[in-house]
């Protein structure tokens, strides 16, 4: 696991030296400020992956110092210490930029695994950050995708790896996730970046004008085909072929297919010639192929060689630590293209945008920072610029009566992992995965939630 540099910002010396010592035994570079205006000057003048934050001290407390942290450097992760473990605190630190928050008396474990995984995501972070820069050497430029999460840079981590390859891909996702610029960064990252990527909407054209568009036809081929047209195949020979809505595929352009990614060939409408086409398959669908295949409507076959590797784009909602960058992202993007002189967005507004469920995902986000930019009437974005209505987001309910966020979420995560282990009968390996976590983090969950009996 890479190993941190850490400072922690605690205005307690036993609580201080306690963290101090366990991260240090643990392989971390370690420093220490006991108060916010010794934090601001240390973070000024080194340089630190995580900051262990207090939240409540005398003079600046924990949310101002976030606020200076992330205005020297918005890329420190910042996690907040508090013992006031309200909905309030949790939401107005994350909504600052912190990546978490914890709860006072530390547990050393579940510090030693927040800990570990923000190791892990900016690993993978840097890793893709040494990518793009050996490809910036080799003249090529990778698609820009936004995030800040560990699901991101896992799935970028991943399309770097399977790039090289010819291997088909298969990218599932809800509508408006990314998955066209995931297939392109794919491309962009593969041996085919000098050749092209070119992109067919399976949904958006009649099964005999869709099998001509990928095939293309001789002359005479049907009423109205004139002369001889060159199909998408051919055109992408030597490069990329992305299949946007595979599930619309008639059982006809399905065989067709499948002979392509068994054979490597295809033929035109109206002629008996097989023609060679080097070709790699992307694909991308919003719809549950698996079930398609269950009914009888997408061949198991074709299932099968499409899917040599899956990648998965999970929806806004799940990775809102995301959000914050988007939002700046194309807040800086529309200002830019529309000579708007935006200085950025207030509190309240952006209170809003964390809030909203995205049902559209990153598109309906791109409408809506395009809107605000285009209509606001001055230089900050507010909340009469955003479209929404008041049932139209979940808002935090105040909910102090009936626990606090942390208690909640421990209810809904307790719930989860008992499904899990009785889903597989207790095997820890199984039900880690199916959670999406380590066996390390689960055995300590588990013990966490007295669930071991």
């Amino acid at each position: 696991m890479r190993k941190l540099n850490i400072l922690i910002v605690e205005d307690g010396r036993s609580q201080r030296e306690m963290l101090r010592d366990f991260l240090i035994k643990e392989g971390h570079s370690v420093m220490e400020a006991e108060n916010g205006e010794i934090a601001i000057k240390t973070v000024t003048n080194n340089h630190f992956d995580l900051i262990l934050l207090d939240y409540k001290m005398p003079g600046m407390d924990g949310m101002e110092v976030l606020k200076e942290v992330k205005k020297i450097n918005h890329e420190i992760d910042v996690v907040i210490i508090t013992a006031y473990g309200t909905i309030e605190t949790a939401v107005e630190a994350i909504k600052v930029g912190a990546i978490d928050y914890i709860t006072k008396p530390v547990e050393l474990e579940e510090l030693l695994i927040l800990v570990d995984r923000v190791a892990e995501r900016r690993g993978l972070i840097r890793e893709n950050e040494l990518l793009k820069q050996e490809l910036s050497k080799q003249g090529v430029t990778a698609e820009k995708i936004i995030y800040k999460s560990a699901q991101m840079a896992e799935l970028i981590n991943m399309a770097s790896r399977v790039a090289a390859s010819r291997a088909s891909v298969l990218i599932q996702g809800e509508s408006g996730t990314g998955k066209e610029l995931l297939a392109r960064l794919i491309h962009q990252l593969s041996p085919r970046v000098h050749k092209r990527i070119i992109v067919v909407n399976c949904g958006a054209l009649q099964e005999n004008l869709l099998e001509s568009e990928l095939f293309g036809h001789e002359k005479g081929a049907y009423t109205g085909a004139a002369s001889r047209r060159i199909g998408r195949f051919e055109e992408a020979d030597g490069g990329t072929l992305f299949l946007d809505e595979i599930g619309e595929l008639s059982p006809g352009i399905q065989v067709k297919l499948l002979r392509f990614l068994q054979e490597r060939e295809i033929s035109r409408l109206g002629s008996n010639t097989s023609i060679s086409v080097d070709v790699r398959i992307i694909s991308a669908t919003n719809r549950d192929l698996d079930a398609q295949v269950k009914e009888g409507a997408f061949r198991e076959d074709l299932f099968y060689r499409l899917k040599v590797v899956t990648m998965s784009l999970p929806p806004l909602r799940e990775r809102k630590e995301d959000l914050p960058a988007l939002i700046d992202h194309f807040m800086e993007k529309f200002a830019r293209e529309n000579g708007n002189k935006i200085n950025g967005i207030t509190a309240e507004a952006r209170d809003l945008l964390m809030k909203y469920d995205y049902p559209g995902n990153v598109r309906e986000l791109v409408n809506i920072m395009e809107r605000a930019v285009v209509i606001t009437q001055d230089d900050y974005i507010t909340m009469t610029d955003l479209p929404f209505k008041n049932d139209s987001f979940t808002d935090f309910p105040d909910r102090k009566a009936s626990g606090s966020l942390l208690e909640m979420r421990d209810e809904l995560e307790k719930n989860l992992i008992t499904e899990a282990m009785a889903k597989v009968a207790n095997n820890q390996t199984k039900a880690a995965e199916i959670l999406g976590m380590t066996r390390r983090m689960l055995r300590y969950k588990l013990k966490k939630y007295d669930l071991n009996n």
